[in-house]
C-alpha cells in the first residue's frame, strides 16, 4: 500500500474551498502525519475545529496549527476564505418498522437506539435481539443491515470480533469431578487474563506470516502488541471454562448422543482490535456528521481510503480473534493429551457483507448478535452458573438471519457492585458445584437476564442441539476492569 497521506478530498469535506489553503492545509497536516506527531483522525479532527473557530489555535504559543490559524484569521479579514458549512446527513423522518425478539426482556435505552439507527440514511433493515441492552450506538444485541459500501465501526463494537469457542472432548463429564485439581490445573497453566495480559509461550504464529499485517500503518504500529497478546484472553465477562456438554440424538456430526466433557471460551481481539476500533471510529465522527443521538453511529464508506483500512483491519482482527482461541484450545488440548471430537465457533462483534431475502446487497453489522442462517452453527452462553447452548440457525429472514449472543446484562457494573450480596453469589455458585477462578460481583449471575426466557424469545430463530454446563470457571482477577 502507497504511504499513508491526508487526500485534498478529505480537506475539502472540512469545507476548504480555496486553492490557496487547501495547500497550506494539506502541507502542515501531512508534515504531521509524516513525523508521526498524530494520527489521522486527531489531525482531522483539529482541522474541522480550527476551521470553525482558528481564534484558540491562533493564541495557543508553539501550537502545531498556529500558522494556519492565524492565516484563516487574516483571509477572513479580506474576505477571501468564507468556511464552507458542512452538509451533515439527517436522519429519515421516519422509523422503519423492525422486529424485536423478546420485547418484554429489553429496556427502554436499546429500543430507542434501534430505533435511531434504523433512521440512518444508510439503514436499510433492522432487528433486536432478546438479550439486548443499551450501548454506544448501536445497542448490544443490535443488527443492522446498511448500504453495501458502507460500514459502522461502533456498530461492529469495540471489541472486534468477540467470539465463542467450544472443543468436545471424548472423555465423560464425570471427569470434571474427579479430575478437578488437574482440570483448573490446565486452566490456569494455558489461558492468561487481564489488561495488557501477555503470553509467555506459542502453539502457533503463522498466522503473523501474512501479508496483511503490513497493509496499513494502524496495523503495522499493533503487531508487536497483537504478537505479545496472542491466545490471551482480557477482562470483563471473557472466560475460559470447563462444563459438562449434553448432546442430543443426531444433532451434532460425529458427537454420537451423550454428555461430554467440553472447554468453552469467550473473547475477542484483544488490544489490537480495541485500538483499531478506536481509532476509527473517532475517523468515522469525523467523517460523518449526524445528529448528537446518532453520532456514534457514523460510518465510513469503503469506496474511500478509509473504509478499506478499517474493512482489512476488521477482517484480520476477526482471524486475530479466531487465533487467540485456537491458541488457549490446542494448548489444553495437548496437554490433556486428546484432540476434540468437534470444534464449534462464531463471531458476535462483526460485520458481514450479506444478501437479504429479496436479493439486496447490505453489510449486516451484529453486534452482540449470533449468526444464524440456515444451517449455520454457533454457541449462546449463559452466565457463570447457567447454561449455554449449541444451536443451527434457521435463516429466519426477518432476523436478518440473527440470534442472541447470551442471556444479556440486566444491570450495570456499577449497579451489581452496590446491589448484589457476595454470599449470594456464593450460595449460588455451591449449589450449582462450580469452581470459580477470578471474577467479581459485576459478572455474578444475578446480573444477567434468564436465560432461559432468552432462549423462548427466538425459538423461530434458532435450534437447541446441546446444552453446556459451566463448572470451572476462569475469568479475570477481581481488581481488573473491564476493557469494553
Amino acid at each position: 500500500m502507497e504511504k499513508e497521506k491526508i487526500s485534498n478530498n478529505e480537506l475539502k469535506a472540512l469545507g476548504i474551498n480555496d486553492n490557496q489553503i487547501l495547500e497550506s492545509f494539506s502541507r502542515v497536516a501531512n508534515g504531521l502525519l509524516k513525523h508521526h506527531v498524530m494520527g489521522r483522525a486527531e489531525i482531522l479532527a483539529n482541522l474541522e475545529a480550527l476551521i470553525a473557530d482558528p481564534m484558540p489555535y491562533a493564541l495557543k504559543k508553539g501550537g502545531k496549527f498556529k500558522n494556519l490559524a492565524e492565516i484563516v484569521i487574516e483571509l477572513r479579514k479580506e474576505g477571501k476564505f468564507v468556511k464552507q458549512e458542512r452538509g451533515n446527513f439527517k436522519l429519515k423522518e421516519e422509523i422503519a418498522d423492525f422486529p424485536v425478539y423478546g420485547l418484554e426482556h429489553i429496556e427502554v435505552g436499546a429500543l430507542a437506539q434501534m430505533r435511531t439507527a434504523v433512521q440512518l440514511p444508510i439503514a436499510v433493515a433492522g432487528a433486536l435481539m432478546p438479550d439486548a441492552h443499551q450501548g454506544y450506538g448501536l445497542p448490544i444485541g443490535g443488527v443492522l443491515a446498511t448500504k453495501a459500501n458502507t460500514i459502522i465501526p461502533f456498530a461492529v463494537g469495540v471489541d472486534i470480533a468477540c467470539r465463542m469457542c467450544l472443543s468436545i472432548f471424548e472423555m465423560p463429564a464425570t471427569t470434571i469431578d474427579d479430575k478437578t485439581d488437574h482440570l483448573k490445573s490446565l486452566l490456569l497453566k494455558n489461558t492468561n487474563f487481564g489488561i495488557g495480559g501477555t503470553t509467555k509461550s506459542y502453539f502457533d504464529t503463522s498466522l503473523f506470516d501474512s501479508k496483511i499485517w503490513n497493509e496499513t500503518k494502524v496495523i503495522r504500529t499493533l503487531k508487536d502488541k497483537a504478537y505479545a497478546q496472542l491466545g490471551t484472553s482480557g477482562t470483563g465477562n471473557h472466560f475460559v471454562e470447563w462444563g459438562e456438554l449434553t448432546v442430543a440424538d443426531d444433532a451434532l456430526d460425529g458427537v454420537p448422543a451423550g454428555t461430554y466433557l467440553a472447554l468453552l471460551s469467550h473473547s475477542g481481539s484483544r488490544g489490537f482490535g480495541g485500538s483499531v476500533a478506536d481509532h476509527y471510529s473517532k475517523l468515522a465522527m469525523v467523517k460523518t456528521k449526524l445528529p448528537a443521538e446518532a453520532k456514534h453511529l457514523a460510518w465510513l464508506d469503503l469506496d474511500t481510503e478509509d473504509g478499506q483500512e478499517y474493512w482489512i483491519a476488521m477482517n484480520l482482527a476477526g482471524d486475530y480473534a479466531s487465533a487467540n482461541h485456537h491458541e488457549i484450545h490446542n494448548k489444553i488440548a495437548r496437554d490433556l493429551n486428546l484432540q476434540p471430537l468437534l470444534r464449534i465457533e462464531n463471531h458476535h462483534n462483526f460485520a458481514w457483507k450479506e444478501q437479504l431475502a429479496d436479493g439486496t446487497e447490505v453489510m449486516v453489522h451484529r453486534k452482540g448478535a449470533t449468526p444464524a442462517g440456515a444451517g449455520v452453527l454457533g454457541i449462546i452462553p449463559g452466565s457463570m452458573s447457567t447454561p449455554g447452548f449449541v444451536v443451527r440457525g434457521k435463516g429466519n429472514a426477518e432476523s436478518i438471519n440473527s440470534a442472541s449472543h447470551g442471556a444479556g446484562r440486566l444491570m450495570s457494573r456499577s449497579a451489581a457492585f452496590k446491589t448484589i450480596q457476595r454470599d449470594l453469589v456464593t450460595a449460588e455458585l455451591h449449589d450449582k458445584k462450580i469452581t470459580l477462578i477470578g471474577s467479581d460481583l459485576d459478572e455474578a449471575p444475578m446480573v444477567y437476564k434468564d436465560i432461559h426466557a432468552v432462549m423462548a424469545a427466538q425459538h423461530d430463530l434458532v435450534d437447541v442441539l446441546a446444552k453446556f454446563q459451566p463448572r470451572i470457571v476462569r475469568m479475570a482477577d477481581a481488581r481488573e476492569r473491564p476493557e469494553d
